[in-house]
C-alpha cells in the first residue's frame, strides 16, 4: 500500500498544476483584456523601476512568454503518463521515469509560479486583481502560491524514490 500513495499524491498535484496552467493557456494565448491588464500592470511597474524597454517587452510578450513556459511544465509533468503508454506498447521502457518527470516538473512550476507570487506581492497587481471594477478575490494569487508550495512537495515527494 505505500509504495501508491507517493505515486498517487503525484498525479493529484500534477493534475492541480496541469489544470490550473492548461486552462489559462487561452486567455494568454489571445490576449485577453484580463490578461493585458495583468501583464501591463506588471509592465509597467517594471518600466518605472527596472528599465522601460524591459517593462514594455513584458507587457507585450510577457503573457507569451509565460504561457509558454507553462505549456512546457505540464508536457514535462504529463511526459510519465505517456511514456507508460509507450511501453504498454512495447515502445519504450518506463521504468522509474515517473519521479524524474515529476520531481523536475515540480521545480519548473514552482520557479513560474515564485515569479506570479512575486509580482502579486511586489508590485501594483496586488494580491487581489481588480479590473474594470470586478475583483478576482484572491483566486490568481492563492492558485499560484498553491502551485508553487505543491511544486515544492512534488520535487521532495520524488527525491530519492524509485517507484
Amino acid at each position: 500500500m505505500k509504495k501508491y500513495i507517493v505515486p498517487v499524491l503525484s498525479w493529484l498535484i500534477v493534475a492541480w498544476i496541469c489544470k490550473v496552467f492548461l486552462f489559462s493557456l487561452p486567455y494568454k494565448f489571445t490576449g485577453h483584456p484580463d490578461t493585458r491588464h495583468i501583464f501591463g500592470t506588471i509592465g509597467a511597474w517594471m518600466s518605472d523601476t527596472i528599465l522601460p524597454a524591459f517593462g514594455d517587452f513584458f507587457s507585450r510578450f510577457g503573457a507569451i512568454i509565460v504561457g509558454s513556459f507553462e505549456l512546457t511544465v505540464s508536457l514535462v509533468l504529463i511526459a510519465p503518463a505517456l511514456i507508460w503508454l509507450l511501453g504498454a506498447m512495447g515502445l519504450a521502457n518506463s521504468e522509474g521515469k515517473r519521479p524524474v518527470f515529476h520531481r523536475v516538473g515540480g521545480l519548473m512550476a514552482s520557479a513560474v509560479m515564485a515569479g506570479a507570487v512575486f509580482f502579486h506581492l511586489f508590485t501594483p497587481l496586488g494580491v487581489e486583481v481588480l479590473h474594470e471594477g470586478k475583483s478576482d478575490g484572491g483566486s490568481l494569487f492563492y492558485a499560484a502560491l498553491s502551485i508553487l508550495v505543491l511544486g515544492m512537495v512534488l520535487y521532495f515527494m520524488n527525491r530519492a524514490r524509485r517507484y
